[in-house]
């Protein structure tokens, strides 16, 4: 006799799966029937009906506000037919609650009104005032609550890198000047200032986990500016602190940075159980360079949403064809959804990610012997 398995080699559970638990198994390296697939900013104004609640909200007001935050995140999630919705919500929240206020200007994204320059005011900030965040896990909790096990739920953090770097340049950056002058020249207040926001960031986290996550992303998007002796000298230690106390509350950690190719194997090093890859790395290199040791999610270009629907297949098929079956991959794209994507092209990607997935899957047979064969 033999028994037909999963993409890992082992056999599938007898019970079929949901959204939800082929999620929370591909984050686990688990086999599963089929790559999970959801998409970075998945919600966002490249959807009519995301633009239509901006046109009376703010974004933040959206984020503040469960409803608000939780319609827009199950409506997107529905219309796409993926297998996980991330709540909607800003890395920079964390920011207010400590003490730094900030804005997003039209056309020029978020902006600190007051950018860290100094130990004394990093010693001002806050870290006793994160329960001002419990909106987030509100939301989470309405979310969580309708899908139930139909989807995977997604909580997020920014990492330790990406928001001290916003905290200090007072935005977007080109070259991150007066943050890595911070890293280089006062250690003291770089550590002060990367302890005080993992204290927020777990207590943060810790509420989207109470509140029904299950998984936390931690987007650490600028760190790809860094070189990997910068990386692990100034931020792996920290981070890889934040990754283990998010692990220590029962759920995995995604953990994905933008033009970080240099860094994988550093990155690997915090311990993530999934590690997100740019669409600048083929997913077979970058999945090697990690030594196939966690799961990977990734990694369409999301520029390629715009392409005519034979080459988006062509694209499709070749990340489908680079995870080669391997228990443990998640479709993403390599970054967000960008504005003015066209939605049918999207929903084409999930579409296309259920159909084509049998093609690219592992045939092994496991006999009663215990031999091995693949098909």
């Amino acid at each position: 006799m033999s028994t037909l398995i999963g993409n890992g080699g082992l056999p599938l559970d007898p019970v079929g799966l949901t959204g939800g638990s082929r999620f929370l198994r591909a984050c686990l390296k688990k086999p599963t029937d089929r790559p999970p697939v959801w998409f970075l900013r998945q919600a966002g104004r490249y959807m009519a009906e995301y633009r239509e609640v901006r046109k009376h909200h703010t974004l933040v007001e959206i984020c503040k506000r469960p409803d608000l935050a939780a319609e827009v995140t199950i409506t997107t999630a529905e219309k796409l037919g993926v297998d996980a919705a991330i709540i909607f919500a800003d890395l920079l929240l964390p920011l207010e609650p400590m003490g730094l206020d900030f804005e997003f200007v039209a056309g020029e994204g978020p902006m600190v009104h007051h950018p860290l320059r100094t130990v004394e005011a990093i010693d001002r900030l806050r870290v006793d005032r994160a329960g001002q965040l419990e909106y987030v896990a509100a939301a989470i909790e309405k979310v969580a609550g309708h899908f139930g096990d139909a989807m995977g739920m997604i909580g997020f953090c920014g990492a330790p890198f990406t928001l001290a770097s916003y905290m200090i340049e007072g935005g977007s950056s080109r070259n991150y000047i007066f943050t890595k002058q911070m890293m280089y020249s006062e250690p003291y207040a770089w550590q002060k200032l990367l302890d005080k926001l993992v204290t927020v960031l777990v207590a943060f986290c810790k509420q989207q986990v109470d509140g029904g996550a299950d998984v936390i992303q931690i987007f650490d998007s600028w760190v790809g500016s860094l070189s990997v002796e910068d990386y692990r000298d100034y931020v792996l230690p920290v981070t890889k602190r934040l990754v283990r106390a998010v692990q220590e509350l029962g759920v995995p950690v995604i953990y994905f940075g933008v033009d970080t190719a240099s860094l994988l194997p550093a990155m690997r090093e915090t311990g993530a159980d999934v590690i997100g890859l740019d669409w600048r790395t083929p997913l077979d290199e970058g999945w090697k360079a990690l030594g196939y040791s966690c799961a990977v999610q990734g990694n369409l270009d999301p520029i390629t949403l715009f392409a005519p629907e034979p080459i988006l297949e062509t694209r499709v098929k070749q990340v489908l064809a680079q995870a080669a079956g391997r228990p443990g991959h998640i479709f993403n794209l390599g970054h967000g959804i960008v504005p003015g994507t066209p939605v049918e092209n999207v929903q084409a990607v999930v579409r296309m990610v259920k159909a084509f997935s049998p093609m690219y899957a592992r045939k092994d047979i496991v006999l009663d012997s215990g031999e091995v064969k693949l098909g």
